[in-house]
């Protein structure tokens, strides 16, 4: 909810969200007060509640009397400055100013004495500003008139003035309801005049001004209508085409407008997103225009606001109107011809210059409607076109027989005078057909061609040859004939008819007899026996094409040769019924069995041509011949084998080109050739002891012809591994040893030995078959076992229990299992208990013995004398019949240290490295070393965690990366992005590992090297924000006076972020905005405090309290390092000038006042929540200027932390706004509020006022005291009635005193103010019961130094102020307060004083 202040005296009303009600805009004063509290909707403020009562029902008065008075004209003060004054009552009913003035002051102060007595007071009206809302319907509660006596008596509530229609009023209860309707827009603020009446003294009123709220009543009215634009038909995408705009005299939300588009006329979804609308009412044309669719559209434009309240309900306005584009049509579209296709005719034989047809074209722009042109865009045509009218005539002689086609194809094209709007000639085409008629004037012509390949531009012929088989059948075509008739003519005139003449024409016939235009002509056997090849081999006839509609040139001849073919009438014949033919087997393919057999046939030409074929087909599988020799060949020699078969018949075919046939037989033998390989018989497979001979018989068969070389067999040992050791018969196969067999001198570890026995045969080529022969030899233990080395020597580590040591091998050269078994064992002696031996087969006569340590004898390294054992180790053959056959051999064993110590890092490695950040240092910055005691050790260094430091706080992992550790304990720059202000310190926490170790820890403990980011000054120093405004009261700013302060921090550390402040210039704006410069006003001094250095601006030199505006101080931070950086800042300073010094007078003395300071000084500052700057605190020398004997004076300053400050006028305000404050004010002296001067009148005016005054105080007693006798005799209701008023005086709230325009001199307020002291205006005419003298009424309302208010501005603007919380810390407290208040001369009146003088 945003709050609404008034001007002074007015009611703060929160106005609902979203619905903003401008304030009323008055000019404002620079320095201004904070604001009253905000009040609820529409509800008057709570009337103050009556004054406490003494025993005797009398009001009690509770603070004393404060006067307000306005300097006169001719006393030495600023213009509009107003001083307040306190008084105390005199304890005989007078106070005391000046002596010259007393009497006078008795006489006006006697109507109000007066009053006193009477005792009943006026109503008090309590309002002046309200606000309705102007959605408000007639009839409902608007607002109410609140008004309250302290007497209780019924009230009676009026309404009137210019505005007083609009509303009506409930006389008892003042609630007021609408009568007409209101409407903001026409009339935003209404002026009535509100009256109250309590029966017994005179009706008050005052004006109380009604501000009309704004409701969203309002739809956008649309502004400059009609709509209406002319749009190029090319208009580019995107461009905006019209701008429309909607107004809405509401405020706020609700006067803002949004557009929209509804609907386009023609309506279709395609129009509807032709078009869109910008925020701004910009419609912009989003596809392109085509005048030949639509010409004109039509757009209807929603406009709506932003919605807001009305009659409680959140609305939406909305309107809606037309916009009307009008489309120019632009040269864009190429002419388009009528009537199209165009058909026209001409006979071939016509005059030249002969129409044919018109052809008409026309501008698609029909906006620009262009002159058309006419061409002809073929080449070589006989025709012409007019290039205007469009008329197609004959230009060159027709033949319909020479044209390519008796349809001319002409493409006209139609040309725009202008060109389109891409600088280019319009233009479109179309094809226009001319049918050329025939004419009889061509005689048919014979072609040599097919009728569908015929070619009739060439020449015609008028020879033709041809040829057919003698005797062949009637209607027969002669063949390899191709004769075409044509004549070129068309339809009728095309028809010929034909007839045959010559010497053979009774053997032959013409087809067809009549042709109509182009036909296929034969020559077909009429009489076959004529067609004799014996008679005559060639026969001629004459054809003739007659046309019979052209009698002048009718006829062409054409002349046929015509060849006779013979026929077959022999069938061929071999010289031999059988042939006796030989092949050998297996022979290969395309072996010649025969080279020619051949028939004979005496028919000539191809019927005399003979083809072979060799039958039944299943011996071709084996067989073929060639069809023109007659040759006969193997087809498949693999398919010829003599075992299988040996004998094959066949026919032979010779069948000639009439397809006569011949035969003959074919016997063919098949010779045996050397194709069998000897066939071995058994299997051979001999076992023998060693030491023994072996002999045995190969026997094999050979299937090849018995008898012949291909069948005999011979015997050879294939040379092999063992074929030197057996010998063979080559004829019949016998096998002998040549010596005794030794098992040991085999490899095999079976003992066989295997010779392969090669079979063959005698014939060519020569064919053999191979047999394994395999012979087993047994084996004897005839062998000792035997070390494969003379001597051994093997290691072993300390303390390995159960460790294998090393092994030993032996071999055995037997070649069985249990001839060639070994087992090992130790000697005794030489340590030999220290260790074990097992045995183990590694393969045939093989053996090892696998040492290994006694796991009850463990090794100890440092107690043997000597580090190695010498052992004897001995292999024995077990199966051996000689027990004592056994071979040895010497083993040394060494003892060997274990590395089991772990490695450890040396400490001077470890020492801190420094490293410059942003990457200024590379490379390797520090090699790590480490330290292990075993004698083989490989040690390398890993890194294990990477911990980063800004001061004592984690980095977190920001310099993970910055570090690398080598393997080697080279630590490399790994980064240059290393920054000391994110990070200063790294951990690295590393550790070294031994990869030798066998035993043990083989990792160093974990250590940590800290690498030290050096800082380098490569940041600026940054200002910190300034959140507070800086104000200096020139007239006590002593030199060293702070006046502002400012921060600022550099993130580099050393000298790099040490700032110093310094004042680069000064100088002071003026409200003018006129600016000049100033030198030494200000010094600056540098501190450091939590982080941040801290420059205090100090007052260098007196300033001008008549200076009026803010001082601009540029302040320059830089660092103290090379290269040193420079940043500035602008603090504005406003400074207070003498214009705001307020004189405070107190009836204490100067003692007092200064003891009682701090407390003076508090009061104040709550009442003002401004700090409060005392200039001097000095004795009163001068009292003639106010009510009563001040003491002494306290002239000081108010101002905001906003850089505002308070005047006198504002200062009064507040202090009146505050009863709790004012009481506490007076209670510690305080007289009169006014300026900072008073010029004291001379000794002679003085001592003359003391002598007039004394005169006019005998006067005034007589008369005084006449008077009293005379209204003793009042009624005793008068008295009451004073009494009552005396009550309301007392109690009266000072919050509701009013201002308005009074009567000069007076106290009388018009009726557009009211009096200030009852919150009601005093008619002079209500009867107060003093009607015997005049001077009793008119000093009822006077006062002695009164003012007057400048008139009230009833046509004020209504501007919306964001409302925030008053607090003693805002800035902006004064300017809200004050911001309605008019910088005019104001009286503030003293509302708690009891009566009026008195």
């Amino acid at each position: 909810m945003a709050r609404r202040p008034g001007p002074p005296g007015s009611v703060s009303v929160p106005v609902p969200v979203p619905v903003p009600v401008p304030l009323p805009l008055r000019p404002q004063p620079r320095l201004m007060a904070p604001p009253r509290p905000p009040r609820r909707w529409n509800r008057p403020r709570r009337a103050a509640p009556p004054p406490p009562r003494r025993a005797d029902g009398r009001a009690r008065r509770l603070l004393p009397k404060l006067w307000v008075t306005q300097d006169s004209p001719g006393r030495r003060q600023r213009s509009g400055r107003v001083k307040i004054r306190v008084q105390r009552q005199h304890p005989q009913g007078h106070s005391h100013r000046y002596p010259g003035r007393m009497a006078w002051h008795s006489l006006v102060l006697l109507p109000f004495l007066l009053a006193t007595v009477s005792g009943n007071t006026v109503p008090i009206i309590n309002m002046t500003i309200i606000y309705v809302p102007e959605d408000l319907e007639l009839g409902q509660f608007a607002f109410q008139l609140e008004a309250y006596d302290l007497d209780n008596d019924p009230l009676t509530y009026q309404i009137g003035g210019t505005d007083a229609f609009y509303f009506s009023v409930d006389s008892k209860s003042g609630r007021v309801t609408l009568r007409n309707s209101l409407d903001r827009e026409l009339q935003a603020r209404l002026t009535i005049i509100a009256r109250v009446s309590d029966g017994v003294n005179s009706e008050i009123s005052q004006k109380v001004t009604v501000i009309v709220e704004d409701r969203n009543d309002n739809a956008p009215v649309f502004q400059r209508l009609p709509y209406n634009a002319i749009v190029l038909e090319n208009t580019s995408l995107h461009s905006i085409i019209y701008t429309v705009f909607a107004n809405d005299s509401d405020t706020g939300n609700a006067s803002k407008v949004s557009y929209s588009i509804k609907e386009v006329i023609p309506d279709n979804l395609k129009n509807l997103q032709l078009f869109y609308i910008l925020p701004n009412g910009s419609v912009v044309l989003n596809g392109s225009l085509d005048y030949s669719k639509n010409t004109f559209y039509q757009i209807k434009i929603l406009a709506q606001d932003g919605g807001g309240w009305l009659h409680n309900n959140w609305t939406v306005q909305e309107s809606f109107t037309y916009l009307s584009l009008t489309i120019k049509d632009m040269p864009n579209l190429n002419p388009r011809f009528l009537n199209a296709p165009y058909l026209g005719s001409v006979p071939e034989n016509c005059d030249l210059d002969t129409i044919v047809l018109t052809v008409t074209a026309m501008d698609q722009d029909t906006g620009v409607n262009d002159e058309i042109f006419y061409i002809i865009s073929n080449a070589s045509v006989p025709f012409v076109i007019n290039n205007t009218t469009g008329i197609i005539t004959v230009s060159e002689p027709l033949d319909r027989e020479q044209l390519p086609s008796e349809e001319v194809l002409l493409k006209v094209t139609a040309l725009e005078k202008n060109l389109d709007i891409h600088g280019k000639v319009a233009s479109a085409s179309t094809l226009v057909t001319v049918l050329v008629t025939d004419v009889n004037d061509n005689k048919p012509q014979f072609y040599n061609c097919s009728l569908s390949s015929c070619d009739f531009s060439v020449s015609a012929q008028n020879n033709f040859m041809g040829n057919i088989i003698e005797h062949s059948s009637s209607r027969l075509p002669v063949s390899n004939l191709n004769i075409i008739a044509r004549d070129p003519d068309k339809g009728i005139n095309s028809s010929f008819e034909l007839s045959l003449q010559g010497p053979n024409a009774n053997a032959f016939t013409v087809f067809p007899t009549t042709i109509v235009g182009t036909g296929e002509v034969q020559i077909l056997v009429q009489n076959s026996s004529l067609v004799d090849y014996e008679i005559s081999h060639v026969m001629v006839v004459q054809i003739i094409a007659n046309d019979t509609g052209n009698p002048t040139d009718c006829c062409s001849t054409a002349t046929v040769t015509i060849d006779l073919i013979d026929s077959n009438d022999h069938i061929p014949e071999f010289p031999q019924s059988t042939y006796y033919l030989n092949v050998t087997e297996n022979s290969p393919d395309g072996t010649i069995i025969s080279p020619n057999i051949t028939a004979y046939d005496p028919d000539s030409g191809i019927l005399g041509q003979i083809t072979y074929q060799l039958l039944p087909e299943t011996i071709c599988k084996i067989f073929t011949v060639n069809a023109t020799t007659g040759a006969l060949l193997v087809y498949n020699g693999s398919l010829l084998d003599r075992e299988t078969r040996s004998i094959y018949y066949a026919n032979l075919q010779a069948k000639d080109g009439g397809n006569l046939v011949g035969t003959t037989v074919l016997e063919i033998t098949v010779l045996d050739a050397n194709d069998m390989a000897p066939i071995i018989i058994g299997s051979y497979f001999i076992s023998v002891d060693e030491g023994q001979n072996v002999s045995t018989q190969i026997q094999a068969i050979d299937n090849d012809e018995p008898g012949s070389c291909n069948s005999k067999l011979g015997f050879e040992i294939l040379t092999g591994l063992f074929s030197n050791n057996f010998t063979i018969n080559a004829a019949a196969g016998e096998m002998h040893s040549k010596e005794p067999l030794d098992r040991e001198a085999l490899e095999d570890e079976r003992g066989q030995m295997v010779v392969t026995v090669m079979v063959y045969d005698h014939g060519e080529p020569r064919l053999s078959t191979t047999v394994n022969v395999t012979i087993t030899v047994g084996d004897l233990n005839d062998n000792i076992p035997m070390f494969l080395n003379q001597s051994y020597e093997f290691s072993v580590f300390e303390e390995s229990s159960e460790s294998f040591v090393g092994e030993v091998e032996a071999t055995d050269a037997d070649r069985t299992e249990i001839n060639s078994r070994i087992s090992f064992q130790l000697q005794r002696g030489g340590g030999s208990s220290n260790f074990l031996i097992h045995s183990s087969r590694l393969g045939p006569g093989n053996y090892s013995g696998k040492l290994s340590v006694d796991p009850l004898m463990p090794l100890d390294y440092d107690t043997l004398q000597q580090k190695f054992f010498t052992l004897t180790v001995l292999a024995e053959n077990t199966a051996a019949d000689n027990t004592g056959d056994k071979a040895n051999v010497s083993v040394t064993v060494h003892i060997l240290d274990v590395n089991d110590e772990s490695p450890t890092i040396l400490s001077d490695s470890l020492q801190d490295v420094s490293v410059a950040e942003n990457g200024t240092q590379q490379g390797l910055i520090r090699t790590l070393n480490a330290f292990d005691p075993d004698t083989n050790h490989s040690l390398v260094f890993e890194e294990l965690a990477v911990a980063c430091f800004k001061g004592d706080s984690s980095a977190e992992d920001v310099c993970w990366d910055w570090f690398v550790l080598a393997p080697n304990g080279s630590v490399l720059v790994n980064s240059s992005d290393i920054d000391y202000e994110v990070c200063d310190t790294v951990l690295l926490t590393l550790r070294v590992e031994d990869l030798y170790t066998e035993k043990g820890n083989r990792y160093s403990q974990n250590e940590t090297l800290r690498i030290i980011i050096i800082d380098v000054n490569d940041n600026m120093p940054v200002f910190g924000a300034i959140s507070e405004t800086f104000v200096v009261v020139p007239e006590i700013s002593v030199t060293g006076l702070q006046v502002a302060t400012v921060k600022a921090t550099d993130v580099d550390s050393g000298m790099g972020g040490n700032i110093t402040f310094s004042i680069i210039s000064v100088v002071l704006v003026e409200d003018t905005g006129v600016t000049q410069p100033f030198g030494n006003l200000f010094m600056i001094s540098t501190t450091f405090d939590k982080g941040a250095y801290i420059g205090r601006i100090l007052v260098s030199s007196n300033l001008d309290a008549s200076l009026k505006g803010q001082y601009k101080v540029t302040v320059e931070a830089k660092d103290g390092e090379e290269p040193v950086h420079r940043v500035q800042t602008v603090l504005n300073i406003f400074t207070v000038d003498q214009s705001y010094r307020v004189r405070l007078q107190f009836l204490s003395t100067v003692e007092e006042v200064q003891s009682n300071s701090e407390n003076i000084k508090l009061a104040l500052t709550t009442v003002t929540k401004a700090a409060v700057y005392v200039v001097a605190i000095q004795s009163m020398e001068d009292t003639r200027d106010t009510h009563m004997d001040a003491k002494s004076v306290m002239e000081a300053y108010f101002v905001y932390s906003n850089g505002t400050a308070l005047d006198i006028n504002d200062l009064s305000t507040l202090i009146q706004s505050d009863p709790l404050g004012l009481a506490e004010l007076v209670k510690l002296g305080l007289a009169v509020i006014g300026p900072g001067e008073v010029t004291k009148p001379t000794k002679e005016i003085e001592l003359i006022g003391i002598i007039a005054g004394l005169a006019a105080f005998l006067l005034i007693f007589i008369l005084v005291m006449t008077l009293v006798l005379v209204l003793t005799t009042r009624s005793y209701k008068r008295k009451l009635s004073a009494m009552k008023a005396l009550k309301v005086a007392t109690t009266f709230n000072p919050v509701t005193a009013q201002h308005g325009a009074g009567i000069p001199g007076t106290n009388q307020y018009n009726a557009e103010g009211a009096n200030p002291m009852l919150n009601h205006p005093l008619d002079p005419s209500h009867d107060l019961g003093f009607h015997e003298d005049s001077i009793s009424v008119t000093s009822m309302n006077s006062l002695d130094e009164n003012t007057v208010n400048a008139p009230a501005d009833d046509n004020f603007e209504v501007e919306q102020i964001k409302m925030r919380p008053t607090d003693p810390t805002d800035k902006e407290v004064l300017v809200a307060a004050l911001n309605l208040k008019e910088p005019t001369k104001t009286a503030y009146l003293n509302t708690t004083f009891t009566t009026t003088d008195l």
